[in-house]
């Protein structure tokens, strides 16, 4: 579909009117989920305009969510062709356009800040020149003149808004600003007019650019795409071309030190890549033949040759970037407290103000331009853009720097649950232990030594896949074991194989291929019945002539679990759980060795649901932690659903709420506390706001406090609420421990 540009007008009032993206074919259509880029969107008093203004023609403000930090619009509604849906915005004082990722659109509102710069610098210039003619050279009429100009400069973007504030009979800052400035002007006090408007003018503006900053600093954070990728073609040739442009199935090549840009895997080479951007782990990762690396991670000094495995807007990072954005559209339940709260806080400080204007001077007699005067001081002081602003910025940097860190949270509403979770149920295999057996002991028995059994044992399962056949060569190379492939090697299907050792026969198998054998002594089968206690695998390995030993294999525990749980109690969670299809003994001695509270063992997926249901009952909020697909129909019951390990998969990414990047359950303490931390920043933010207006209404009251006063309180309240929630772009989870680290590799 061919795109061109059209001019149109916005009615907002603005220079150079507004500038959509349009189809020339056919105009676009809102489809289930339309994200447009909205300039002017830095506060919620647009948030409420947009609302009222595009709620109606797409079926209900309900199908409106807002990334005010990113300036974004999401329409969730029936098909709306984007033209009405443009127009609307035109009409709240805004313009927009429909926002397609990686299009830049930061040009018309970097002009737009810089029109709000000028404008207030001019205003502040022609108040101070209005100061200095009357107070030095006695010029009133020029001063007064000045002064005025500094008002129609100061209040140049406010006037339209505030005309469609009254329109919609719904106050905001805007037309509090108008009518507290046409009051001083009506009172005759034009330098304080002129004062209020330049100030609030600044406001604007550092608001403005605040904002921006915030922006850029959030997109950074995720902005790790290279822009090209380099080809190897048949031939051998390289060439470098867009990662959009790289089909699924071509090679692409890795120089050291640069950022890999598709999800591939590894065909030749050998090296360290630092995954923080996808993991959050900063340990480097080693990379060889047929491992898996990810776009926008970070090559050491190996060059690699990859295959392509997804379209560059499917790789996991691609999947991060995208939930990410649509996390800042859900907003959190203490944003939309805030919003409630704001839309009652306006209009009843608006009463206030008509109270204090009209009350002592009609009922005490007092002096009407006094009255007057702190009404209006008390109009200026109640604008909530600081109380309102402050928490989508805080939690927008929230989600942010989980996401640096390698914990994807898609919500706001999700971030706030674990800060109050009453229990954690988890699932055992791949969340709790490592999801793979691993040998925990061998026997060596009638004259063999440990090091001929694993040869044998490696020898007869060189060619399996199966997981404990890896288990056994994964020991066996760390034994430094050499592995020469039997001969003859045929499976017992479901007991085992046997095959030629050194021109000589041998079995491998289960307890059942040992009692088959006939070589099984009293003394073999206490052996083999001790060795299993636990839960543990036992695998034989024998001759004709007798049994040449043993080797137990278990699912080991994550090293790093035992100090991820202690590190939740001492969080406050109350009740941890594991919810396991796996046998009872096995459940309990991992259960016991990890310290965990209740055990629900032998259970099918609808027995999970069921006991998550009861959890949920008793704890009233609870978490889920599973692999994201077996564990989906428990982690969707639960409060919220984590999924472990989320690199690469991209149904753990969809079904859960929360996915944890990387195998790492210590990053689930740090959530907990990164939930709190957040809650916190709020709160001090809103008891802030709140403090600042508290203090300054009573100060209009007593008659001390002066209109430029109180709007630079506001303005600076406004900024020092939106610098403390950017405090929480400095949050990193924690880094997984030097044993856990050496586990992985």
């Amino acid at each position: 579909m061919r795109v061109e540009r059209e001019e149109r007008s916005c009615g907002c009032g603005r220079e150079g009117g507004c500038t959509a993206e349009v189809a020339a074919d056919r105009p676009p259509v809102v489809g289930r989920r339309t994200t447009f880029r909205v300039f002017g969107l830095d506060c919620a008093e647009e948030v409420a305009a947009l609302r009222a203004s595009v709620g109606p023609v797409v079926g209900g403000a309900e199908n409106l969510a807002f990334d005010v930090l990113n300036g974004r619009m999401v329409v969730a509604s029936a098909e709306v062709p984007a033209e009405v849906v443009i127009d609307a915005v035109d009409r709240a004082g805004m313009r927009a356009e429909v926002w397609i990722g990686g299009t830049p659109a930061a040009a018309p509102e970097d002009t737009r800040r810089v029109r709000l710069t000028a404008f207030a610098s001019s205003s502040g210039a022609l108040t101070a020149l209005g100061f200095g003619l009357e107070a030095w050279a006695g010029q009133r009429t020029l001063a007064h003149a000045s002064e005025a100009m500094a008002v129609l400069l100061g209040l140049w973007v406010v006037l339209p808004k505030a005309v469609l504030a009254v329109r919609r009979l719904r106050p905001d800052m805007n037309l509090l600003m108008t009518i507290a400035v046409v009051g001083a002007v009506g009172l005759g006090d034009w330098l304080e007019a002129a004062t209020v408007s330049f100030l609030f003018a600044t406001s604007l503006a550092l608001e403005s650019w605040s904002a921006a900053r915030a922006r850029r600093a959030i997109a950074s954070l995720l902005d790790l795409s290279p822009v090209t990728a380099r080809v190897k073609a048949a031939d051998g040739s390289e060439s470098e071309v867009p990662p959009e442009r790289v089909p699924v199935g071509a090679v692409f090549v890795v120089h050291p030190g640069e950022r890999i840009p598709l999800d591939g895997r590894v065909l030749a080479g050998e090296t360290a890549v630092n995954e923080a951007a996808i993991t959050g782990e900063s340990a480097p990762a080693t990379k060889v033949r047929g491992a898996l690396v990810f776009a926008g991670t970070v090559n050491g000094d190996g060059a690699l040759e990859a295959e392509n495995l997804k379209p560059a807007q499917e790789t996991t990072l691609a999947h991060v970037v995208r939930m990410v954005d649509e996390a800042q559209s859900r907003r959190a339940s203490v944003e939309r407290w805030v919003d409630r709260f704001a839309a009652y806080y306006t209009p009843a400080v608006m009463a206030a103000a008509a109270a204090v204007l009209l009350g002592p001077p009609l009922l005490l007699g007092a002096d009407w331009s006094s009255w007057i005067y702190r009404a209006l001081v008390l109009l200026v002081i109640a604008c909530p853009c600081a109380l309102v602003i402050s928490t989508p910025v805080t939690v927008v940097s929230a989600l942010a720097a989980a996401a640096r860190g390698g914990v994807l949270v898609k919500g706001g509403e999700h971030l706030e649950v674990p800060a109050r979770l009453g229990a954690i149920a988890f699932d055992k295999t791949g969340t709790l232990t490592l999801g793979r057996p691993r040998v925990e002991k061998v026997v060596a028995m009638n004259g063999h030594s440990d090091d001929e059994l694993l040869a044998r044992a490696a020898a007869l399962e060189a060619r399996s896949t199966h997981p404990i056949a890896q288990a056994i060569l994964d020991h066996s190379r760390t034994r430094g074991v050499a592995v020469s492939p039997a001969d003859g090697v045929r499976a017992l299907p479901g007991r085992g194989v046997t095959g030629s050792v050194g021109g000589r026969p041998y079995w491998l198998g289960s307890h059942r291929v040992l009692d088959e054998s006939g070589a099984e002594s009293p003394e073999v089968h206490a052996l083999a019945e001790e060795l299993a206690d636990g839960g543990r695998t036992v695998v034989a390995i024998g001759s004709e002539d007798h049994v040449c030993g043993l080797i137990a294999l278990a699912d080991a525990i994550r090293p790093e679990a035992k100090e991820a749980l202690h590190q939740l109690r001492r969080a406050g969670v109350g009740t941890l759980v594991m919810l396991t299809g796996d046998n009872e003994e096995t459940a309990r001695r991992i259960a016991a060795g990890l310290g965990i509270d209740e055990v629900m063992a032998e259970l099918l997926p609808e027995d999970k649901v069921a006991a998550v249901d009861a959890l949920v009952a008793r704890h009233g909020t609870v978490a889920m932690v599973g692999d994201g697909v077996n564990d989906a129909p428990a982690m969707a019951r639960a409060t919220i659903g984590i999924a472990m390990g989320a690199a690469g998969s991209d149904t753990a990414i969809e079904t859960a709420d929360i996915a944890l990047m990387a195998d790492d359950l210590t990053k689930l303490p740090w959530l907990v506390a990164h939930s709190r931390r957040m809650l916190s920043v709020v709160r001090q933010n809103v008891a802030f706001s709140l403090g600042v207006k508290a203090l300054f209404a009573a100060l209009a009251f007593a008659g001390v406090a002066t209109l430029w006063g109180a709007i630079a309180a506001d303005m600076g309240a406004s900024l020092l609420v939106v610098f403390n929630g950017l405090r929480m772009l400095r949050a990193e989870p924690q880094r997984r421990s030097a044993l856990s680290r050496a586990s992985q590799r």
